[in-house]
């Protein structure tokens, strides 16, 4: 398995529930593949650097994870379908293999 970090955004106006049910559809995703949540760390609300979507602000999440390298296309695919998170980045992490 290899190390990786995610970091997303949502709309800092969305409810709570949403964003833990984004966050749950994530873990699951991960751990179809016998991957691993590693750490979970909400930064909250950031003043974003330009506006997407007539927003100004996101709130935001980082999380490192290990998975195998197939999953991450279906984590991305997910994330890409899911109209709650705003953008997301995945990258992998050679520093924590």
């Amino acid at each position: 398995m290899k190390a990786y970090e995610l970091l997303f955004f949502v709309a800092p106006t969305i409810d709570e529930e949403t964003r833990l049910a984004v966050m749950k559809r994530i873990e699951n995703t991960i751990a179809a593949d016998n991957g691993v949540v590693d750490n979970v760390d909400e930064w909250g609300k950031r003043k974003l650097a330009y506006e997407i979507n007539g927003l100004t602000e996101g709130s935001y999440t980082l999380i490192d994870f290990h998975a195998t390298p197939e999953s991450i296309a279906e984590l991305d695919r997910i994330l890409r379908i899911n109209d709650a998170v705003v953008r997301h980045m995945i990258v992998k992490r050679t520093d924590r293999d």
